[in-house]
């Protein structure tokens, strides 16, 4: 499913060149800055090094680093993160499912589910913020009641709990038998997985669907989340009242929701 499958090139020493540059040029009063991939931990120390540079420039600056989160399996490997300081970190890590089997089946890696929750205690035990991630697809969206009794009974100390919407590119049309399903299909499932941890007094929010493919419960976990430079809206969102609160739709998206409409009547909260 992912939506920037990988090159055979080694491009690590060229963009992290770029990265500084990115980094020197950044306004002091940056709010955010992301780092993502690919999968950040393939660049080893030079993570650390890139991590301390924006921590340098830019001290306010939270930095937002987006992981499978196995490297940190290896303690050591959590300690030299710990070494640049847990503030202003959060680190943004999927489980594709409760079930290692299926986890390790989205993965395409086996052991990578163990791999996965050693990396998020070891994280935990350093520190630092995780905000852990559900990726929606006919695969994990078999299990999302049982995925939130899941998390609730191992995972309570995450910060956050992002279940997202599919960006229908990449691997995704490739696999699209495998991993498409209709949000219709399984918004129900969704509710009852985000009320339950919500119930529990975990931070749980949707991304990446819009009000429309939700049930009314949902609306107001539904989050603004598309980047702006592949986020759009239908002609016809214009006729929606809901449109200012919605996350739009993926531009590079070639397949959306049947169930794309205006929403017309807004009922009182």
């Amino acid at each position: 499913m992912c939506c920037q499958p990988p090159n055979n090139s080694n491009d690590l020493e060229r963009n992290y060149i770029k990265n500084i540059k990115l980094i020197d040029s950044a306004p002091s009063t940056l709010p955010s800055i992301g780092i993502t991939g690919g999968e950040p931990t393939l660049l080893g120390d030079k993570l650390f090094s890139l991590i301390s540079h924006i921590k340098a420039k830019l001290p306010e600056t939270e930095i937002h680093l987006l992981t499978n989160g196995r490297a940190f399996a290896d303690i050591t490997y959590a300690k030299k993160l710990k070494q640049c300081g847990t503030d202003n970190i959060l680190l943004g890590i999927p489980l594709h499912s409760d079930c290692s089997i299926d986890h390790d089946y989205i993965t395409q890696s086996k052991g990578s589910f163990d791999e996965t929750m050693l990396g998020l205690y070891n994280l935990e035990r350093c520190g630092f913020d995780v905000e852990l991630r559900i990726v929606l697809n006919r695969i994990t969206c078999q299990r999302l009641p049982q995925m939130a009794n899941f998390i609730y009974r191992n995972l309570p100390f995450v910060r956050y709990v992002a279940f997202m919407g599919m960006e229908y590119t990449g691997y995704t049309i490739k696999n699209h038998d495998l991993v498409w399903i209709d949000p219709l299909d399984y918004k129900d499932q969704l509710e009852t997985a985000v009320c339950e941890l919500n119930r529990w007094g975990l931070n749980v929010s949707v991304f990446n669907l819009t009000h429309c493919v939700l049930n009314e419960n949902l609306w107001k976990f539904a989050v603004k989340s598309i980047s702006d430079w592949k986020n759009e809206y239908a002609e016809f969102c214009d006729e929606c009242a809901l449109k200012e609160k919605c996350c739009g739709l993926f531009a590079t998206s070639r397949k959306q929701s049947k169930g794309l409409q205006p929403i017309k009547v807004i009922l009182c909260e």
